[in-house]
């Protein structure tokens, strides 16, 4: 208990800094998982290749993902943005086929008296979709929390 009494003002930087690696990929993620999310859900056709495709770039290595980063981005490899974007892209992996499932699950006379009323598929999907989304697409967004907030930690072996 000395060390934590001792080293409070840095354990509570690092649990900030591990804070900021790990929720902001999280908003990125959802903010790119959405419209990916909605294609998959409106292109039947391309359901299959944007499911399986996003669930294989969780299959990366996150250490190897984390080495990776620097060459694609061009930034050093001890940069935060290296794993800020590695966790982007796990999160995204994770989210498109929740916002798909989710959007599915939204009941078929919900959304045709949406369209009924005449509301634009855009439209539909902000006001009525989304809101009946929303607990479909939390309970992914808590899974992808719970990977964030351990993957980073994997980061602290390059040093970030």
């Amino acid at each position: 208990m000395n060390y934590v009494a001792d080293h409070w003002s840095d354990i509570l930087q690092r649990a900030w800094q591990h804070t900021l690696l790990s929720g902001i990929p999280l908003l990125i993620g959802l903010a790119l998982a959405l419209p990916l999310g909605w294609l998959a859900h409106s292109r039947p056709r391309w359901r299959g290749v944007m499911v399986a495709g996003s669930g294989l770039l969780y299959t990366i290595p996150s250490l190897a993902l984390f080495i990776v980063m620097p060459i694609i981005l061009g930034t050093r490899i001890l940069s935060p943005w290296n794993v800020i974007a590695a966790m982007a892209v796990y999160t995204v992996a994770l989210l498109v086929r929740t916002v798909a499932d989710a959007l599915d699950a939204v009941p078929t006379p919900v959304t045709q008296a949406a369209t009924a009323m005449g509301m634009t598929r855009f439209k539909r999907l902000l006001e009525v979709d989304l809101p009946l989304a929303v607990p479909v697409i939390a309970s992914g967004l808590r899974v992808a929390a719970v990977s964030n907030v351990s993957i980073v930690s994997v980061a602290s072996l390059i040093g970030v």
